[in-house]
């Protein structure tokens, strides 16, 4: 039904990546992403989830930014609004970990919004310290041991 890939920075692909992240994570909060923002992805490891019936049709998305040698930190995971609920997200998180496992990373860790807390804690991430705020919102830094 889904099939992951690892993207190419600059490619259509990931254009239209950008163009999920923007539409789900920045504009309901006012925000847009600057050409120096996103010059800093190209040495991340770029995640697209696409449908089979149209492998060009991007559904979900995510990036792995390296912390340290262990370290792996899970940031912008966007899933398309028409395909929440159907399972895109949690094969999304077993994707980006089997490419964090692949690449010698131990732990890959989030700053996860609040409403997605739970989503995160059932597929076995802990909450680890108390609530902060970030782009104005309430996060809390998760982590799982790979």
């Amino acid at each position: 039904m889904f099939s992951f890939r690892v993207l190419v920075y600059g490619s259509k692909a990931y254009e239209d990546m950008v163009s999920l992240r923007d539409a789900i994570l920045r504009k309901p909060l006012g925000l847009s992403f600057s050409p120096e923002y996103l010059a800093r992805e190209k040495d991340d490891i770029l995640i697209g989830g696409f449908t089979t019936t149209h492998p060009e049709r991007m559904v979900g998305c995510c990036i792995l930014s390296r912390v340290d040698n262990n370290t792996v930190q899970l940031r912008q995971m966007a899933v398309a609004n028409e395909y929440q609920q159907q399972g895109v997200g949690s094969d999304l998180v077993e994707f980006a970990e089997a490419q964090a496992i692949s690449a010698g990373y131990k732990t890959l860790m989030m700053h996860a919004r609040n409403v997605a807390q739970g989503f995160y804690t059932k597929l076995g991430y802990q909450t680890v310290g108390p609530e902060f705020e970030e782009v104005g919102i309430p996060h809390y830094e998760m982590r799982k041991n790979l």
